[in-house]
């Protein structure tokens, strides 16, 4: 049976809330330039579960992610997480890997109710993964937290960044993701934004090889495997399996076999919505353009009818080259990084090597840098 599609100008797949921008490490990447102390103007306990409450009004199974910072630094995350799952939400987390995500803390979040955690990998050993997220001991806390959850019940997504500085490890976490029996591996392209900025981005050749590459991961891994700030990963699917369609005919095999090219997929503000710890609505937690804030506007609304989030639904309203390729529908490009490098989120992803059929107009790398290797 095929799943229900999801109308994603009425609700979003994904509904990240940022409980607080506090975190004891201090990582590379960091979109939120993270502190270790909390903003006064958070939202309080109260506040969140209306935000809660609203987001139980997109229907019925909205996913929620709780993410920060660090979301564990609040001492309400559990009694947030209950009463989130009370309302029929499926509530999941992105703790940082530190020693505040103990066993028993972990525990609780099981007892409340949450449907997966996640951490974060960016290196296959401590030496590489602790000098990104700057914490000696990141590593260790990591597979161990990892390791409770699964004890404890919790399915356990992994998060790796890719860029120049991570790009070489990725085969090597692959196979320690077997080891981890996780279920989910999102992979992140850059966004050169907040800490990031200061990040070396890989090439467009560079990441249309790693997504290759992801491709074939994809179809022998235990695991599932999804691309974040990289929805031409989405093209590069169905090339693939077009291309691999036609062989088969070409052979005579069944051209049905095979896994099937995916249809459709989120970006910023089109089946995605980040709320920050002070209540502002964004189209995705790396594109800050704020379209309204809890305390004033329920989410549901800001979602469906700020002209911001309207305008990034429309993928005709895209422009150069990502607005006259033939898989905007599917693919769409980062909004993210197209705001980030050109000012503009319905600009062309400076990440994507491909050109459209016919294309003659400028390439969104021209000029900027943005598509340096720094291997």
């Amino acid at each position: 049976m095929q799943p229900r599609r999801v109308d994603t100008a009425d609700r979003p797949l994904v509904l990240i809330w940022e409980l607080t921008q506090a975190c004891h490490l201090a990582c590379e990447h960091c979109r939120a330039e993270a502190v270790p102390g909390r903003h006064p103007d958070e939202l309080s306990t109260p506040e969140g579960k209306r935000l809660l409450e609203s987001a139980a009004d997109f229907g019925d199974g909205q996913l929620v992610v709780l993410s920060g910072g660090d979301p564990l630094v609040r001492d309400d995350v559990e009694e947030l997480v209950e009463y989130g799952a009370d309302l029929g939400l499926r509530m999941t987390i992105t703790p940082s890997g530190t020693r505040s995500l103990t066993g028993e803390r972990i525990e609780g979040l099981a007892d409340a109710g949450i449907r997966r955690m996640a951490v974060s990998l960016d290196g296959a050993t401590p030496e590489r993964h602790d000098s990104f997220r700057g914490e000696p001991g990141s590593f260790t806390e990591t597979i161990r937290a990892a390791n409770d959850a699964r004890a404890a019940g919790i399915p356990i997504q992994v998060n790796t960044t890719v860029c120049a500085q991570t790009v070489a490890d990725l085969p090597a976490i692959r196979n320690l993701l077997e080891e981890l029996g996780v279920v989910m591996w999102s992979v992140f392209f850059l966004v050169p934004v907040g800490r990031g900025r200061i990040l070396d981005p890989i090439s467009p050749e560079r990441a249309e090889s790693v997504m290759e590459w992801l491709y074939d991961v994809r179809r022998e891994a235990s695991f599932a495997l999804k691309t974040t700030e990289a929805p031409m990963y989405r093209r590069v699917v169905a090339q693939r399996a077009a291309a691999e369609a036609v062989e088969r005919r070409s052979s005579g095999e069944d051209s049905s076999s095979g896994p099937p090219a995916r249809r459709g997929g989120i970006v910023a503000g089109d089946g995605f919505c980040f709320v920050s710890h002070t209540g502002d609505v964004y189209p995705s937690g790396f594109l800050p353009l704020s379209a309204g804030n809890v305390r004033e506007t329920p989410v549901t609304e800001v979602y469906r009818e700020s002209e911001l989030f309207r305008s990034l639904r429309d993928r005709d309203r895209l422009t150069g080259k990502c607005g006259a390729c033939e898989f905007r529908a599917l693919c769409g490009g980062s909004r993210s990084r197209a705001y980030a490098t050109a000012g503009d989120p319905l600009a062309s992803d400076p990440l994507c090597s491909y050109v459209p059929a016919g294309y003659d107009g400028p390439m969104p790398w021209d000029g900027d840098g943005s598509s340096v290797d720094a291997d």
